[in-house]
């Protein structure tokens, strides 16, 4: 069956049963309204907010939790109602109280960072319902584009968007920008004529597509396809395609959730044996006192702030984010850019500035240079031998023939019309000539509009020396209708003078810029006003050809050389042509030859999936792509382990951000689909905030790998200290009965919570450490644990819990009552981890960074260290938590005495480089 753009005009009007002279009649508009639908693309509904905040609830790590939650307050009604046991009951019940605490913190947290960044992505939407104009019942209507039909004959102009896909009857020098689909900045000349072959989207010259714009003439096409069933809503599909991705982070806390769940089963396991074995009986009462043991061991070895502590961390490192403009949609997305090891990104629009701009031309005597990038008329004309240009004929052909205007409103400079001319519009403003300025002495009798038979565009203008030809078009094309050119500011001919000029417009061509020429032509008033166009447009005098390329931002070379020394590979995946992605590429320093591989969309078609496979990791430019092809291109790179980041602006990149890893969109210029699609919005569409959100999330990982490793030290501490006075405290030593524990169930409620999550919050602000932008992407499969990680938590918390129970002992053995030696043993555990934290900053050792860098964590350990004290004079703690006052010579030495331990094992690695402390 052929598609619309093979078929003739006729053959679509006969097909939709459409009358040209006519258009739809109001039944067969309500007829078509219920078959096809209406015009508008399926909205995706927000979650409610209940469900977005009990989403969190569904994370491994918090369901334990939820389980510690429940068995204390089993254990807790256990001691109230089974045996008399009030103090037990109590602490149960606060500790089952403030984990739930934390939990309700997590999940607000999660919460409120999604719901911010949902409203902040509203506030980006521009909020506007456009009308069309569409011939029905013989006369033209402007109605609602959501009411547009198929079987509409709708009608187009400069500035119109195409508001559903359409077969073109009628074009009148009609060009349309397809940039948001194909990825190319430049219009498309459009006609009715048929094509008879296949033909990729960007060269269906007779089809206009949904979300474009008009850039130059009129038309009038026949809507063959609304809402879903348009181009755009084949990517909107594409979108929903794709399921939701697990982020490494939540990859890594999973696995750990696992390894803790394992650990914290044999806790209670061995703690039961253990227990039994001592109680000499098997009883419903020795079974439920040993139980309950158990399970404060257990609930002991789960790092109860963890949840909390993580969405605060990843809270602090999107706030940072924000600052540097982008916008973290949810809190899972802020580390995985830590992760990323590949950064695929559109060109149009994102490594470059989607704004044509001329950067080279020649005027018959030299070739220039111009800066400046984008509309706005600033930059510097330049030349290696420091000729000025002139106020040449080039140059004012180029402005006077030329339908392009650049208005300037509320400082900022907004084209209308082709971006072509807008480029050479500009141009001509960067050296002095504009239109208004020449038409003061000048006069534009006759305009021959751009068609794509002749493919050129004439003015016939008049003034003090007579009349003139201005035409524009393509190098090769006037020179087929020229008999002269300038050359160094002489008029010449011949064979010779053709292969100089075309030298020059070969230069141009090999640095990716498209070439546009100018002729001139004197003419007399006969010829300027009766001649034809064909008699007009012969024996051109060439003076000048302009060299317009979409420029690179100014900033993104610099960070793709930050990102090359991250160890992260930067690819270009466009809709644009070979020739001109590879030289933006290698601009950039994407690629470092100009003769690197290039992979054509055509090509993709053509391979399988494990064709593509063995070539993505040695290909970073691709072009002519589809949507398909860029998800096709990074499922192949995540099949090699790869993190990949997704980056664009178009609505053609909307169904990619989806599939990688994290997906990245310009928040100035980016549709509506392709912010929603993405986990990352650029605020300030800047390729270099990418760069530094890579560092942030860099940082977030090594502050969360550092509380994580500070956390679970102080929980290896707690169970060792518990367990060791379980297995050796078998009888009474002075004043402290046999079988007192280490430690009671509040005082290890305390630690986790207060001293132990306090520090680890204020680990989140931390900076970088200096190198991590040198190192590689981190696995992630990795384990957060790995890099003898885990080994310093053993070794460090082994030693520390050792000597928590070693001041109890001491304490004991001392002369202290129960109370006195359990509150040495909680002081000897809270300074011993407040110390270890300054350690835990650090993936080397504590002497490697300033312990003034950090303020707000000398804050929260003084604060922690301080209301740990306190908890130990105030006589309402000493009742609820079984503490004691004690001489201040021992609170000396609970206070230095635990630092010896970090400063030693810290000491020691520093000086002979041993990694498993």
């Amino acid at each position: 069956m052929k598609k619309f753009y093979q078929q003739t005009k006729d053959e679509v009007l006969a097909k939709l049963l459409v009358d040209e002279n006519t258009g739809l009649i109001n039944d067969q508009v309500q007829q078509n309204r219920k078959l096809y639908g209406e015009n508008k693309l399926p909205e995706k509904q927000n979650d409610p907010y209940w469900k977005i905040f009990l989403r969190s609830f569904k994370e491994p790590i918090v369901i334990v939790l939820l389980g510690a939650v429940i068995l204390s307050f089993a254990s807790s009604i256990y001691a109230f109602q089974t045996q008399p046991d009030p103090q037990h009951g109590f602490e149960s019940l606060y500790e089952a109280i403030a984990i739930l605490i934390l939990i309700i913190i997590n999940a607000f947290l999660g919460f409120w960072q999604e719901i911010s960044a949902q409203k902040s992505l509203d506030a980006l939407k521009e909020m506007n319902d456009r009308s069309a104009t569409v011939f029905r019942d013989g006369e033209w209507q402007s109605i609602s584009t959501s009411e547009i039909v198929v079987g509409d004959l709708l009608k187009v102009q400069l500035g119109d968007f195409v508001e559903a896909d359409v077969r073109w009857l009628q074009t009148d020098e009609l060009q349309v920008i397809e940039s948001h689909l194909t990825g190319e900045a430049d219009a498309i000349q459009k006609s009715p004529d048929v094509i008879n072959q296949d033909a990729q989207l960007g060269d269906r010259s007779n089809m206009g597509y949904s979300g474009s714009t008009v850039a130059n003439g009129q038309g009038v096409g026949i809507v063959v396809g609304i809402g879903a069933n348009t181009e755009l809503g084949n990517i909107a599909k594409l979108i929903e395609s794709v399921d939701d991705k697990v982020s490494p982070l939540q990859n890594t806390i999973n696995k750990l959730t696992k390894t803790l769940m394992k650990v914290s089963g044999g806790i209670v396991i061995l703690t039961f044996i253990i227990g039994i074995i001592r109680a000499g009986e098997l009883s419903i009462n020795s079974i439920t006192s040993v139980l309950s043991t158990s399970i404060a061991l257990a609930v002991a070895s789960i790092p109860d702030a963890l949840p909390a502590v993580l969405s605060i961390v990843l809270t602090i490192g999107a706030s940072k984010m924000a600052k540097n403009k982008g916008l973290i949609k949810s809190l899972d997305s802020v580390e995985t850019l830590g992760s990323t090891s590949y950064i695929c990104s559109d060109k149009t629009g994102t490594l470059t500035q989607n704004e044509m701009t001329a950067t080279k031309f020649y005027d018959g005597n030299a070739v220039f240079d111009v800066s400046g990038l984008g509309y706005a008329p600033t930059g510097q004309i330049t030349n290696p031998d420091d000729i000025k240009p002139k106020n040449s004929a080039f140059l004012t052909g180029a402005v006077l023939c030329n339908e392009a205007v650049i208005k300037e409103e509320d400082g900022e400079f907004k084209p209308f019309g082709n971006p072509t001319e807008i480029a050479l519009n500009v141009l001509g403003q960067k050296a002095g000539v504009t239109k208004d300025q020449l038409l003061e002495n000048s006069e534009i009798v006759r305009t021959l509009p751009f068609t794509s038979d002749r493919k050129m565009m004439s003015v016939v203008v008049k003034n003090s020396d007579g009349y003139q030809l201005y035409t524009k078009g393509a190098p090769d094309v006037l020179l087929k209708n020229s008999q002269d050119i300038i050359l160094n500011g002489e008029k010449v001919s011949g064979l010779d003078a053709q292969n100089d000029f075309m030298e020059i417009v070969n230069s141009f061509a090999h640095q990716a810029l498209r070439t546009l020429a100018v002729g001139v032509k004197p003419l007399s008033k006969k010829q300027a006003l009766a001649s034809t166009t064909e008699e007009l447009e012969t024996d051109l005098t060439i003076v000048g050809v302009a060299g317009i390329i979409d420029p690179p931002r100014p900033e993104v070379k610099q960070s793709v050389k930050e990102l090359h020394d991250a160890n992260i590979e930067v690819v270009m995946i466009t809709g644009d042509h070979a020739n001109t992605a590879r030289a933006i590429a290698f601009d950039l320093g994407i690629i470092k030859s100009k003769d690197a591989p290039v992979i054509n969309g055509s090509e993709i078609e053509k391979m399988s999936d494990d064709e593509l496979f063995k070539k993505v990791l040695q290909t970073n430019i691709y072009a002519r792509v589809s949507p398909e092809h860029k998800q096709r291109i990074i499922k192949q790179l995540q099949k090699h382990h790869q993190v990949v980041a997704m980056t664009g602006d178009g609505v053609n990149d909307a169904p990619a951000l989806r599939v990688a890893d994290i997906g990245i969109a310009m928040g100035i210029n980016g549709t509506e689909v392709t912010k929603d699609s993405a986990d990352l919005i650029l605020l300030d569409d800047k390729f270099t905030t990418i760069e530094k959100s890579v560092k942030s999330g860099r940082t977030i990982y090594a502050n969360i790998k550092n509380f994580m490793r500070h956390e679970l030290t102080t929980n290896v501490a707690e169970v060792l200290a518990l367990l060791l006075g379980l297995l050796l405290f078998g009888q009474t030593v002075g004043q402290v009965p046999a079988g007192t524990p280490t430690l009671t169930a509040l005082m290890v409620l305390w630690v986790n919570m207060v001293s132990d999550a306090l520090p680890s919050f204020a680990l989140g602000y931390d900076v970088a450490e200096s190198d991590i932008m040198k190192e590689n992407p981190r696995d992630p499969n990795e384990s957060v644990l790995a890099n003898h990680t885990w080994s310093r938590v053993l070794i460090r918390g082994t030693i520390m819990g050792a000597m928590v129970y070693l001041g109890f002992l001491w304490a004991a053995n001392f002369g202290l009552n129960s109370d006195e030696a359990q509150t040495v043993a909680f002081l000897t555990l809270v300074f011993g981890q407040l110390w270890h934290v300054f350690d835990a900053r650090s993936s080397h050792t504590l002497f490697r960074r300033n312990p003034f860098s950090n303020p707000r964590l000398l804050v929260a350990v003084l604060f922690a260290g301080v209301t740990s004290i306190l908890v130990t004079v105030l006589p309402f703690f000493n009742l609820v938590m079984g503490t004691a006052t004690l001489p201040v010579w021992i609170y000396l030495a609970v206070i230095f005495v635990p630092a010896l331990p970090t400063l030693i094992l810290s000491g020691l690695k520093e000086i002979f480089k041993i990694k498993i402390w």
